[in-house]
């Protein structure tokens, strides 16, 4: 879109009139970035801070009294935003007290869904971990560039959320209220980490390019094979990836077959209805660069509806694009507890979509059946193809 940002919230206004819209599809019908959508809607003529040079984790937010009187109408227009400071591990740290929130976590192809409470947030080497029953989250603060409280109108009533974005405006994770939340402990914290610049709009930066893939014979494969048999830690695959200038799906194609099998995309439909039906409790990954976010239990409920394959349980939701799925793998990684499987999903660009685990924790081997599941899938694939 054209024109200075003082004329997005009008045609987002006018969008709206016309139907239901999700505040993405609206950015996009609107040539901007998410985060540029919302950063139009922050009012300059509101401004409130409460308290400066404090650390969060001394004060109780229930307390705080703001220098200026909040402004209270910010809930009542249809669409506003509150420019939050960039205390991104305090932020999250200070959740708590909000209580039960549904956490939204999104790559381009999969929207990874779930209810619970923001607990026992720890920070170590600029990743956060918040790890509590139903919320599972990796955080690379590095990624994160702007953050809003966001208020918005809609035919089901006043929505609230924290929405956070990388340079680029794209969002990385979103935080939104529900029925069961605790709206005053919510205004508490956003008074506090209300940021002391409220002027509309958002100068976005165009994200680095991630560089080609090598050549396959520049990579010494005879050396990534002894440095996957040796893995030791699922979370060492990273380093090994790092190690030998490979991509995760270059890693995956010149793997010892032993350790990987590439199988039909739509196989992560049979991965998921078969996990509910056998009451498998699986692991769902789906992350993008700057959150990763984990839901750790059984499902339910499968449901697809093309393209769109869905898992619609009571405190967790997951919405897969089927026709961005370009590869799939199922994948082996030795460890200290024996071999760890997963059923592993990417786009045409090489990036991942989701990641299926059996439900383990360090110390148990994997579960049988999970491992039987997969191992049915294996076979099914080498029967079509002999």
């Amino acid at each position: 879109m054209q024109g200075p940002v003082q004329t997005i919230p009008q045609a987002f206004l006018q969008l709206k009139r016309q139907g239901f819209i999700r505040q993405l599809d609206a950015a996009q019908r609107l040539h901007l970035s998410e985060g540029e959508l919302i950063a139009a809607h922050v009012n300059q003529d509101t401004f409130w801070r409460t308290v400066t040079q404090r650390d969060v984790g001394s004060i109780n937010l229930n307390s705080v009294q703001p220098k200026i009187d909040f402004y209270e109408n910010f809930a009542e227009e249809d669409l506003s935003a509150l420019r939050l400071r960039p205390d991104w591990h305090a932020l999250m740290a200070s959740l708590e007290p909000i209580g039960e929130v549904m956490a939204l976590t999104r790559n381009a192809s999969c929207v990874h869904e779930k209810i619970g409470v923001y607990q026992n947030a720890t920070l170590t080497e600029r990743v956060g971990v918040m790890a509590s029953d139903n919320i599972d989250l990796r955080a690379f603060y590095s990624k994160w560039a702007h953050g809003f409280a966001v208020s918005e109108m809609t035919i089901r009533g006043q929505q609230r959320s924290l929405q956070f974005f990388d340079a680029s405006g794209v969002a990385i994770h979103k935080i939104h209220l529900g029925e069961h939340s605790d709206a005053q402990a919510y205004q508490s914290l956003i008074k506090y980490f209300a940021d002391d610049s409220q002027q509309p709009g958002l100068y976005t930066e165009n994200l680095a390019i991630k560089p080609p893939e090598q050549a396959d014979y520049k990579i010494d494969v005879q050396a990534l094979h002894q440095d996957w048999d040796t893995l030791r830690d699922t979370h060492d695959f990273f380093a090994l990836l790092k190690t030998h200038g490979v991509s995760r799906v270059q890693a995956l194609r010149l793997a010892q077959p032993k350790f990987v099998q590439q199988v039909h995309c739509a196989d992560v439909l049979r991965v998921l209805t078969a996990a509910a039906a056998r009451e498998i409790p699986i692991m769902v990954f789906v992350g993008n660069h700057g959150m990763l976010q984990i839901h750790s239990g059984p499902i339910q409920k499968v449901w697809y509806a093309r393209p769109w394959l869905n898992v619609l349980d009571a405190s967790f939701n997951l919405h897969l694009r089927m026709d961005h799925i370009d590869n799939a793998w199922i994948v082996k990684k030795p460890t200290a507890d024996g071999l760890v499987t997963s059923f592993e999903v990417f786009d045409a660009q090489g990036d991942a979509i989701t990641m299926l685990f059996g439900l383990r924790k360090p110390g148990l081997q994997e579960l049988p059946a999970w491992r039987g599941l997969l191992g049915e899938i294996q076979e099914t694939q080498q029967a079509c193809a002999a």
